[in-house]
């Protein structure tokens, strides 16, 4: 049977107001799409298509439990509808439950086998999961159906940089960009190549697609970072300054990070951590070495050197701990802060199997495996609970270096990189737990310093592999000549030599007294007087 208008039974009124509506949510503007949607769920607040369009508002400004909610009532009067479950699926994946995520976008699929969007965001979602063999086929589905898809193209062109192939990605994203010259995706991938210059021709190619009036919001964003990016390859560093702030000012206009909250998250998993008994058997988790830390503070170096080791597998970003634990909450239906005491250590030993057993394919060839998943950092107690045998590097990066470095990076959904306030917030949140961190369990949490292992790559070395319980194998001095795949911002350099030039903050000077100020910092100009 053919499923019925989507815009049945509404007023035509009401019909005009989702239309613009959806017009607003696609070029990523949730204040205008909520100001059309006012009218349609005024008079009609159980429709399901308004109720689809309110999810996705919801979703775009950061309101994920409540958008999946509202998604799940309109999906109730639709069960059958591919596009319901393509948003359901997308709103759950924004929010971290990719396991679920993926069963609504594959259903999407099956209910509708020629929606490219659908196809497209399930592989966005396998690519999430490191499973980039399915990623790579669902990808290649959304573009057979949907040629001119951009965004899929440069999903694609990403898996060429995360196999080393720089070149062949570069080429591709050039043909992306010949066809579509304001496709944001295809000139962040050039840009995110750290060892790519863009030259001046890019920075008046860039301009000029930023003025480009079919560019969606999601595409000046992309393409602000990689102005940024290309002005700063030109040394014109104020320029650049100018163009990530207008990037990061549009996506902060979606939403808005709230630092009371997150420190009164923080301070809820560390109380209840506090009184946590973890699993009963010591050494469960032994098998396992968490690199955590914040974006840009040499994550992915620290899991390169170690992936290096003949008995170490690099994994990369894996979700794993978060899908484990998102599990458990919704088994008690409560968040983890307010179970997370109540646990016995058969629950934690229980917590610590299912994580195993999740990620057990890593182990297949090498009895090791790092899982190299900053964000982790907030987790490093329910990790110590539930995992007491593993080891966890936390990686720390001079302040000022990290945070500018993030501001830099075009990161969806990392919303405390938007502006200095909140970077400097960030950081000293981090910069807490990993100290309490270390100071409770130093046999088991390292603090990795980047600036001491740019200095003394031997000696740094051989105290991570210490303390990670390996024999010292030369190959990690060779950290660039491991042929692995890497999916990070990072990825070109750790395939180099250790570089000794990677910090930005002084060739911008004054310029970021700002974020100086913002963090503690003595300004530019104090900093040299005083050295």
């Amino acid at each position: 049977m053919k499923p019925t208008s989507r815009l049945a039974g509404l007023s035509p009124a009401a019909a005009q107001s989702i239309v613009a509506t959806a017009q607003a949510l696609e070029a990523g503007r949730p204040d205008d799409a909520a100001r059309a949607l006012a009218g349609a769920l005024a008079s009609h607040p159980d429709h399901p298509e308004a109720l689809r369009l309110e999810a996705g508002i919801l979703n775009l400004r950061g309101q994920r439990t409540q958008a999946a909610s509202v998604m799940r009532r309109a999906l109730a009067q639709r069960p059958d509808d591919a596009l319901y479950h393509n948003t359901l699926g997308s709103i759950l994946a924004d929010a971290g439950e990719f396991d679920q995520a993926i069963v609504e976008l594959r259903r999407a699929c099956e209910l509708q086998a020629d929606f490219a969007a659908a196809w497209y965001n399930l592989g966005i979602v396998l690519v999430r999961c490191v499973r980039y063999a399915e990623a790579d086929a669902a990808l290649r589905q959304a573009v057979v159906l949907d040629p001119g898809n951009a965004d899929a193209r440069a999903q694609l062109a990403d898996t060429l940089k995360v196999r080393g192939r720089n070149d062949a990605a570069v080429a591709e994203y050039r043909r992306i960009l010949a066809a579509r010259p304001s496709a944001g995706m295809a000139w962040w991938g050039i840009a995110n190549i750290k060892t790519v210059r863009l030259d001046a021709a890019d920075v008046e190619a860039l301009r000029a697609a930023l003025r480009d009036p079919r560019a969606s919001d999601d595409d000046r964003i992309a393409m602000g970072f990689a102005l940024g990016k290309a002005l700063d390859d030109q040394r014109r560093f104020g320029e650049s300054l100018d163009a990530l702030a207008q990037a990061n000012a549009i996506a902060r206009r979606r939403r808005k990070w709230d630092a009371a909250a997150f420190d009164a998250q923080l301070g809820a998993l560390r109380d209840a951590c506090s009184s946590a008994v973890g699993a009963d058997n010591p050494a469960l988790g032994g098998d396992v070495i968490f690199v955590v830390g914040l974006p840009r503070s040499g994550t992915t170096l620290a899991e390169q050197i170690l992936a290096s080791h003949s008995q170490v597998e690099g994994a990369g970003e894996l979700p794993d701990l978060a899908l484990t634990l998102n599990e458990e909450a919704q088994r008690r239906a409560a968040p983890l802060a307010l179970w997370i005491g109540a646990q016995t250590p058969a629950d934690w030993s229980r917590l610590g199997r299912r994580y195993l057993e999740r990620t057990a394919h890593w182990r297949a060839r090498k009895p090791r495996f790092v899982d190299k998943m900053p964000n982790n950092w907030i987790q490093i107690g329910a990790i110590r609970a539930m995992l007491p045998g593993a080891r966890i590097v936390v990686c720390r990066r001079d302040p000022l270096e990290t945070c500018f470095s993030c501001y830099r990076q075009h990161f969806a959904g990392n919303d405390w990189t938007r502006d200095f306030t909140d970077l400097a917030a960030y950081w000293r949140a981090f910069d807490r737990v990993a100290r309490a961190s270390h100071e409770h369990s130093p046999a088991r949490i390292r603090l990795h310093d980047h600036e001491a292992l740019i200095a003394d790559p031997q000696a740094q070395i051989r105290a991570l592999l210490e303390f990670c319980d390996l024999p010292f194998e030369e190959s990690c001095l060779r950290f660039h000549e491991t042929a692995r795949d890497v999916r990070s911002p990072s990825a070109a350099q750790v395939r180099q030599p250790l570089r000794v030039d990677t910090a930005r903050a002084g060739d911008y000077g004054k310029l970021l007294d700002p974020l100086r100020v913002a963090l503690g910092l003595p300004t530019f100009a104090d900093a040299a007087h005083a050295g």
